[in-house]
């Protein structure tokens, strides 16, 4: 696996290589800044950008800025955001337009790096990975602007039994409906909480979570 690591401390970027190489990845360019991250990306096109969130030249979210630009420019290389920080905004948008190849973890919460490894092929593999703190965050930015208010009485009631963990099929017998109406309802509830499409049910967990939050 070809990785490019950007993280302006350079103990952490030269800790990251050696774990990196250790296990066997092939890690082509390491950087300090956002701007640079861009430059070798588009340079070596690896498979996986592993991404400080505030870098220079700011020192604020440049780093999760530089990943935005990337996923639009690059989406089949993986993003792995490694921060001491959730930035709600730009995090929303990294995780909204596509959940494929994507993953946010705390640096203050990884304390195995085996689990670190596993995460670094995961996304690289097309999978997703998230901190449970940065859900927790997320879904309580998305709660101040409340999405469930937006469900009509039926899909609420389509929510509450996928919250149970039934199927759509069993949602439609329960409801004495056709699974299409089910289909029509949930992808609904998709829209109206802003998951967009994803390569795996990686949203109805996340609609599921929003629900038993209420």
């Amino acid at each position: 696996m070809r990785i490019v690591i950007a993280e302006d401390s350079v103990l952490l970027r030269a800790g990251l290589t050696r774990i990196l190489a250790d296990a066997g990845e092939d890690v082509v360019a390491t950087v300090g800044d956002a701007d640079e991250l861009l430059r070798v990306v588009r340079m070596h096109h690896p498979d996986l950008a592993i991404v400080d969130v505030r870098m220079p030249p700011n020192h604020t979210d440049d780093g999760l800025r530089a990943a935005l630009q990337i996923r639009a420019e690059l989406p089949d290389i993986g993003i792995l955001v490694l921060s001491q920080y959730v930035e709600e905004r730009y995090a929303t948008d990294l995780l909204g337009a596509n959940m494929a190849a994507v993953g946010y973890l705390l640096k203050d919460r990884i304390a195995d790096v085996s689990e670190f490894l596993g995460a670094v092929r995961q996304v690289a593999n097309g999978g997703t990975v998230l901190d449970p703190e940065v859900v927790a965050q997320l879904l309580a930015r998305s709660r101040r602007h409340d999405p469930l208010e937006r469900l009509t009485a039926r899909e609420r009631e389509v929510l509450n039994l996928m919250a149970e963990g039934r199927s759509n099929t069993a949602i439609a017998r329960k409801l004495v409906v056709s699974d299409k109406a089910i289909e029509k309802h949930v992808g609904n509830i998709f829209t109206k909480l802003d998951l967009p499409p994803t390569t795996d049910d990686h949203r109805r967990v996340l609609a599921v979570l929003q629900w038993v939050k209420e």
